[in-house]
This record gives structure tokens, C-alpha cells and sequence, in this order.
């Protein structure tokens, strides 16, 4: 019986043929305005995560239970490769970062500062942060310099240069006084204002020297290639070093993820009212469909045609010109998607020449992932279901007699 109910449901969608193709192109623009502008809303915000959890916290972070909160350089974890060692083979991780992140005291011949101090291992973090593509002066670290590199603003402060030297000092592990006379081999430029205010770059080993870690870090920064696949990662993770705390980038970055969730939400406000649009037109054509037809739906009442399958008929009929809707719009935004990802839409102005600087492309990709699609074809249905509710109730409620007479319906 559905079969047949199938087939008069397609064959009856096609008595209106310009309706039909009016209706699913209304679906279709829907589906395709959203898709676009969810995948490079996402995508942007896929882009910008990635720029920002680079330049500063990374995407993940196994840290000591209490360094979150303490900041302190007595609470460390391993520095090993047998440490780290679980996470080598796991094929969604593509960057691993050890890095002793503390404060000193930075001191030149006459002036001194508080200053961040990275201890980091030069070539990982170049290939990580593009540390190197920021050098305004001077040369990048290597493995076993005994070196440091210096925010610009930091060396303007201090009165120091290339080939200058700068005391750092602080508090080491467990209380030992951290201090050492490092020559700077370079300065860093950020376009950022107040980043390299305070931000002294040396190598890992030379930290561990100076903090007398004993191979020991302060945290170790997992990054993903594929941001979706954040959450499962987190989860392994976190299971693999339940001893520890593992953190990602909104728990360490709350001011960019609140913006994020700011931004997202005036996005889906924007599709709310697109939906809005395409929801009310398709209300009234699925409207039309039933009142148009009643002498109809009389006639196959009357001839004994169960109320319920009638009721089935056209909700087949309009989930025919849904999926019409849903194949047209895909098969247009598809290949809109493809090309975008390829060649995605390059900034410009003020904007750009910051991104740039930062060391990062300036561009806005799309995000080809499969909630983008199931998100908006969902929304759809849903909306279709909606629409459907009350010409289903004025079939449901349709007097035979009176649909015969071609008087309306009474109900």
C-alpha cells in the first residue's frame, strides 16, 4: 500500500509542475545561503582557533593538576620521550610541543622588567608558531644556544640590542634561585601591541638550566590537524594521563571562545530569519496544496480511502519536494564549497597585513565537515514538519459531505 501511495505522491506533486519547482527552489536557496554561510562562519572560526591556539596556549595541554591555577614553576610534569611516548602514534595529532613557560626578572645595564620566559625547542616550535618568520633582527635559536630572543618592545625598554646581554632573574624549582646572563641572538616583532613587551624565547635546555627543572616542563601542547576531532582527542588524552590535567584552548582562551559563541549566535539569528522567510512560504504552499485539493480528498474519502493514508499521501508529497529542494541546493553549493576550500577568500587591508605578520595566510576557508550539511538539512525537516501540522489537522478534520460540495471544510 505505501508503494502505491509512493507513486501517486510523486505523480501529484507533477499536476503542479511550476509550484513544485517554485517550492524546492525556495528550499534549495535556503539550503544553499546556509550552507555558505555556516562553512565560512565555521571555517573562520576554524582558521582563527587554529592562528590563535599556535600563537599561544595550542589546542591541548597535559599540565601538573594545580599549574592552571598556580602558575608556579614547581608544578611540572615529565619532560621524557617515554612521557610523551603514548601520543606518537596517534594519527590525529600532527604538532607535540614541550615547553617551560615561567616569569623573571629581565635586566639590562640600567632598566629591568618582568618578562614571560618560553623555554622551547627551537626547531619545534619555528615549525609550530613560525617563532622565525617574526624576527624583526638577529638570527633564530638553535637546540644548544645559550642564547635568548627578545620582544622588540622589551629590548626597546631594557636600552639593548643584538649581541647585547640581559640578566634573568627569578625563582627556580622547588625554591632555587634561577639566574643566568644570556647574549641576545635576536628580537621578535608581534603585531599585536603588548606581546613583546615582556617576552623573552630561549632554548629548552638552556630553561631547564636556568629553572633547574631537571627535565622536567611546565606543559606539553598536543594540536590536532582537523579541529572537529577535538573532543574525541581530549577524551583519549585525558584517559591516557589521568594523573594529570588536560586542558584545551577554550578552558585556557575563555576570552576568544566567548567571542566565538558571541559571533555564532548572531549567525544563527541571521539564519532564524532566513528560515523565518522560506518557513512561512512553504507553509502556505503545503496550505494551498490541501484547500485547493479538498473536492478531492473528498472523493477518495468517499470511496473509501483511509484518512490516516490520506494523511500519509501528502506528507509524501511534501517530503518529495523537500528532497527535491535538498538535491538541488546540494548539488549547486557543492562545488561552490570545493572551490572555496581550494581557493579560499583572501583578506584585505589593515586586517590582513595583521594576520600576515603574525606569520599566518590571510584567508577565510570553508569548512567542508558533515554537520554543516546535517545541520542545515535537519533544520529543514523540521521546518517542513512544522508547515505540515496544520494542513494534516484540516485533513484530519475535512467532512466528507461538505468536501463534495466544494464548500470548504468544517472543523
Amino acid at each position: 500500500m505505501f508503494t502505491t501511495l509512493l507513486k501517486m505522491a510523486w505523480r501529484n506533486i507533477w499536476r503542479q509542475r511550476r509550484r513544485t519547482l517554485l517550492t524546492a527552489a525556495a528550499i534549495s536557496l535556503a539550503l544553499i545561503l546556509s550552507i555558505l554561510a555556516r562553512s565560512l562562519q565555521e571555517g573562520s572560526y576554524a582558521h582563527n582557533i587554529d592562528n590563535g591556539a599556535r600563537f599561544s596556549s595550542g589546542l591541548v595541554q597535559i599540565q601538573h593538576p594545580k599549574f592552571g591555577d598556580s602558575g608556579s614553576i614547581d608544578d611540572l610534569v615529565p619532560g621524557s620521550e617515554e612521557f610523551i611516548a603514548p601520543l606518537r602514534e596517534d594519527e590525529r595529532i600532527n604538532h607535540i610541543v614541550p615547553r617551560i613557560e615561567s616569569f623573571a626578572l629581565a635586566a639590562g645595564a640600567e632598566r629591568s622588567r618582568g618578562a614571560r620566559v618560553m623555554g622551547v625547542r627551537p626547531e619545534l616550535e619555528d615549525a609550530y608558531a613560525r617563532v622565525g618568520q617574526k624576527l624583526s633582527a638577529g638570527e633564530y635559536l638553535l637546540a644548544d644556544d645559550n642564547a635568548v630572543l627578545l620582544g622588540v618592545g622589551l629590548a626597546r625598554y631594557l636600552n639593548v640590542g643584538i649581541g647585547d646581554e640581559v640578566v634573568l632573574y627569578g625563582q627556580g624549582y622547588r625554591g632555587q634561585t634561577a639566574a643566568g646572563l644570556y647574549p641576545i641572538k635576536g628580537l621578535l616583532s608581534f603585531p599585536m601591541p603588548g606581546i613583546d613587551d615582556r617576552l623573552v624565547y630561549m632554548p629548552l635546555a638552556a630553561a631547564e638550566q636556568l629553572f633547574s627543572t631537571d627535565g622536567q616542563v611546565t606543559n606539553w601542547v598536543v594540536h590536532t590537524h582537523t579541529l572537529s576531532l577535538l573532543p574525541e582527542l581530549l577524551t583519549q588524552v585525558g584517559a591516557t594521563y589521568p594523573q594529570y590535567r588536560v586542558r584545551d584552548w577554550e578552558d585556557m582562551l575563555p576570552e576568544m571562545a566567548q567571542q566565538i559563541s558571541m559571533d555564532r549566535a548572531g549567525g544563527y539569528f541571521m539564519m532564524v530569519l532566513l528560515y523565518g522567510v522560506v518557513g512561512f512560504g512553504l507553509f502556505a504552499t503545503l496550505l494551498m496544496m490541501t484547500l485547493e485539493r479538498q473536492r478531492e480528498f473528498g472523493v477518495m474519502l468517499a470511496t473509501g480511502l483511509l484518512r490516516s493514508r490520506l494523511m500519509i499521501l501528502i506528507a509524501f508529497e511534501s517530503l518529495f519536494i523537500a528532497t527535491l529542494g535538498f538535491v538541488m541546493g546540494l548539488l549547486v553549493v557543492l562545488p561552490v564549497l570545493l572551490w572555496l576550500q581550494a581557493y579560499p577568500i583572501r583578506m584585505t587591508g589593515e586586517m590582513a597585513q595583521m594576520v600576515v605578520e603574525m606569520g599566518f595566510e590571510p584567508v577565510i576557508p570553508a569548512l567542508l565537515e558533515a554537520f554543516v550539511f546535517a545541520e542545515q538539512v535537519q533544520t529543514t525537516l523540521f521546518i517542513l514538519v512544522l508547515c505540515l501540522i496544520y494542513p494534516l489537522y484540516r485533513v484530519y478534520a475535512l467532512t466528507v459531505v461538505v468536501a463534495l460540495q466544494g464548500k470548504g471544510h468544517v472543523g
